[in-house]
């Protein structure tokens, strides 16, 4: 598709845009895109992310005196609050008491569960009840060859509670 502001170059850029309830689609070489004021938005997002993560830090405590340094990469936290980067895994433990309100703060928990961690549970109470429920269907097969019948109807009663609770 060709440039639809210069109709010369090959259009490399999508631009969608929304002014007072008015929706409206351009697609534009880089030229003119640059021309229009649409650079590359994400140029500056690298510095603009660390300052982010720097403000979490910096607002939670003042910067201290004669700094304590991680004995690992040399880090103070000072350094800390000023990148927005925690320098190594050494630091947690070096800056454990400065950095924990933070994360606290941010995160609202200081221990990881993983995304899914009660699915997980789920997968392995139905995986045991489906080991449970093969070795309870084999019981109930020997005790019908032996002709136990109380047993048997025990056994499948068993199993139809077990196979509800999936």
């Amino acid at each position: 598709m060709l440039c639809q502001h210069c109709g010369k170059n090959q259009a490399t850029t999508h631009i969608k845009s929304m002014v007072n309830g008015k929706y409206t689609e351009y697609m534009l070489c880089s030229q003119c895109a640059e021309e229009m004021g649409y650079t590359d938005m994400f140029s500056s997002f690298d510095s603009d992310f660390n300052s982010l993560l720097g403000s979490f830090f910096s607002n939670a405590l003042p910067e201290r005196s004669g700094a304590t340094r991680c004995s690992l990469c040399g880090s103070s936290y000072n350094d800390i609050t000023a990148s927005g980067k925690v320098g190594c895994a050494n630091c947690y433990d070096t800056f454990y008491s400065e950095l924990m309100p933070t994360i606290r703060r941010v995160h609202g928990n200081t221990e990881h569960c993983g995304k899914r961690p009660n699915v997980f549970k789920t997968k392995e109470k139905s995986k045991h009840n489906t080991n449970s429920i093969d070795d309870l269907k084999a019981k109930m097969d020997v005790a019908i060859k032996e002709q136990n019948f109380e047993e048997a109807a025990r056994l499948r009663d068993e199993i139809k509670n077990l196979e509800g609770t999936k």
